[in-house]
């Protein structure tokens, strides 16, 4: 229980010990130095003095010569039982401890620092110290508080819960606020930037420009199985016939089988957006938590909002894949047409890459033109043969190369992009990376002897940003093919037949892919984001007024009524706080920390500390000790005496059994 008290630092130490005793052995003196190894905290404190036996005394000690302390020892002599039954008062009991000290040979010389009045004068001066060493830091500390909490105090101070006027106007001010937070999220601000992660219009554009973008695609068939479904529309198309010309009708119907496959992505990109939307929302009506009833309405009615845009915007996408079904515009400016595809199969026998305009060649981009930089981890590559650790990568058009640092000094590695594809690489047990490979499709080497290279970021988001990044310097996933036999081409005419609409279909679709990922985000902005925007500022309150209940949407909730008189009320107590401190003069006597003494004579005590006590600025991890009601807020002495483990005040009686009542010494004056 002592050790409660005087592990902390603004607690003096009164070591009481009978001159009758062996003061090398106090207890009291052992747990000082416990937790006030310097001595900084720890007065000596002797009673007892007239019971040692004749002709001895305690002189050396009290002189600070024998067994030293820092802050020395202080003599004092209290009422005896017998002095207890007789009635005997402090005051003469004071008398009697003076003459006692003034007439003895041995304490004569020092009797004016002897005695209570003189132990009592110590504490006061010692307490007048502390707080004069300490009130500047202290007021700093609640001016701190008191600066902090104006704002919110005055906020609070002009609310009336009870007035259905001031109700109404904080029901205003709070869906405006609703409004302009909403809005900074969604197109951004430099008001509390969020530097942990992406929220709000950050996401959705990464959803715009990264996510949508990689499904479309994953979207693309296998190279097999759509040349083999050319291979059957053709002959169908033909029927009992040979025919001597490639069949519009069948390079028609293969497209509209590809446009009808992007209604999956474009749904599944409509529902990303809803949902970050709704995300959005919640975390703005999160600062309506004082109001319950207001919050749980306000989410339902944006909710429900945002759900009916996202149903619209839903029927917008189908439009939008109906009229590409439509018509199918073979007249467009980047189609090579037919007459394109059948030279490029008879010059070179390849496919041509959709996007030349007529006869134009494609322009290939520049190798300096930087898609993405950033730090990857080569997992799949052991340490000693330069894997297993983050490097600097830097995507282009046309190569990957990974440095040793960001500085871009030092090149590992510059590999070509010609050739390469990206393949998913299932997540280890006890791996906490996102792990994805390249590889050349052509089986060579990537990397030295290594076939693929494995690389490692540290969250599913950036998995998707590098593979979204691979996707636009033109290196796209690896396609799943099927467990069929290829198909062997007999007939050379229905052979230059499948490859003309397979080069036809390619140009086309990429035409489609590439209007569909600019009118995609068009629309959703227009019809979701700037529509649920818009609602937020300008119908939001108009249906809540029409609600009919505005008075009990702004009832308090318990936690916001406690808060609010919890804020004033610590408003308040810190002004007065502040008022009494500029009160108090600071113009006292001080007395210097005495020099160091050897206190090596002190052993270390066998009990132990609190837990986390504090010992002279160092944490000492102790044995656990039982909890004692809290002590006064005030800085103070604890005494303690050592032989009969009973805790006294200083002046106290000491001499009583424990059955006698506890008298005290005059209380030390308050100090100014």
């Amino acid at each position: 229980m002592i050790m409660q008290y005087i592990c902390k630092e603004n607690c003096l130490i009164l070591a009481v010990t009978p001159a009758n005793t062996d003061l090398a052995n106090s207890d009291a003196l052992k747990l000082a130095k416990d937790v006030d190894p310097q001595g900084q905290r720890t007065i000596g404190v002797i009673t007892k003095l007239d019971l040692m036996d004749e002709g001895t005394d305690a002189r050396e000690i009290l002189e600070n010569r024998l067994l030293p302390l820092r802050r020395g020892y202080i003599g004092v002599v209290n009422r005896s039982q017998k002095d207890i039954d007789g009635k005997k008062d402090i005051k003469a009991a004071l008398v009697a401890e003076q003459k006692f000290f003034m007439s003895h040979p041995a304490y004569k010389h020092m009797a004016e620092k002897m005695g209570t009045p003189y132990l009592q004068r110590m504490l006061n001066q010692q307490l007048t110290n502390h707080i004069r060493d300490t009130l500047p830091a202290f007021r700093s500390h609640l001016q701190t508080q008191l600066l902090a909490l104006n704002k919110e105090a005055e906020e609070y101070k002009q609310y009336s819960p009870d007035d259905p006027a001031r109700r109404t106007k904080t029901l205003l001010q709070l869906v405006q606020h609703l409004a302009v937070d909403f809005e900074k999220l969604i197109e951004g601000s430099g008001d509390k930037v969020d530097t942990i992660s992406l929220s709000g219009g950050a996401k959705i554009n990464r959803i715009f420009h990264e996510r949508f973008p990689y499904e479309l695609v994953k979207i693309e068939s296998d190279e097999r199985k759509l040349r083999r479904e050319i291979n059957y529309a053709i002959r169908n198309i033909h029927g009992v016939r040979t025919g001597l010309f490639t069949p519009d009708m069948a390079f028609e119907a293969i497209v509209k089988k590809q446009i009808s496959r992007i209604e999956g992505p474009c749904m599944k990109f409509v529902d990303m957006v809803s949902q970050e939307l709704i995300t959005t929302v919640h975390q703005c009506i999160n600062k309506l938590s004082s109001f319950p009833k207001l919050q749980d309405e306000t989410q339902r009615i944006v909710t429900t909002e945002i759900q009916q845009q996202e149903s619209k915007c839903r029927d917008q996408v189908m439009m939008l894949i109906d009229i590409q079904l439509a018509y199918i515009n073979t007249k467009h400016e980047d189609f090579i047409g037919f007459t394109n595809a059948q030279q490029a199969y008879n010059h070179n026998n390849k496919k041509i890459v959709a996007g030349v305009a007529g006869n134009q060649g494609v322009v290939p981009l520049s190798s300096l033109i930087v898609v993405r930089k950033g730090w990857l981890t080569i997992s799949n590559i052991g340490i000693m043969k330069g894997g297993a650790k983050e490097y600097w990568f830097i995507l282009t058009a046309e190569s990957l190369s990974w440095f040793k640092d960001d500085e871009e000094k030092e090149k590992k590695y510059m590999l070509p992009l010609d050739n390469l594809k990206l393949r998913d690489v299932e997540k280890g047990f006890m791996s906490s990376k996102f792990v994805f490979a390249i590889f050349n499709t052509e089986l060579r080497n990537v990397y030295k002897d290594y076939k693929c290279l494995e690389l490692a970021c540290n969250s599913q988001e950036e998995l998707d940003s590098w593979k979204a990044s691979f996707l636009q310097a033109g290196v796209y996933p690896e396609k799943v093919t099927g467990n069929g036999s290829p198909d062997n081409f007999t007939d050379p005419q229905l052979e230059r037949q499948v490859e003309t609409i397979r080069n036809l279909v390619d140009s086309y679709m990429n035409i489609i892919y590439k209007t569909i990922k600019d009118l995609m985000p068009k629309t959703i902005m227009h019809l979701m984001i700037n529509s649920v925007k818009e609602f937020i500022s300008s119908e939001l309150l108009a249906q809540l007024y029409a609600l009919g209940e505005c008075s009990a949407l702004m009832d308090e909730s318990p936690e916001q009524k406690r808060h609010r008189e919890e804020v004033l009320c610590k408003h308040a107590a810190l002004k007065e706080a502040l008022s009494v401190i500029g009160k108090i003069s600071t113009s006292t006597c001080t007395t210097p920390m005495p020099p160091p003494v050897d206190s090596s004579w002190i052993q270390p005590s066998s009990l132990t500390l609190p837990n986390n006590s504090v010992t002279s600025g160092k944490t000492v991890v102790r044995g656990h000790a039982p909890s004692v009601p809290r002590p006064p807020a005030h800085t103070g002495p604890t005494a303690f005496q050592s032989t009969d483990g009973l805790q006294q005040r200083a002046g106290q009686p000491h001499r009583a059994p424990p059955s006698v009542p506890r008298r005290y010494p005059p209380a030390i004056p308050n100090v100014k």
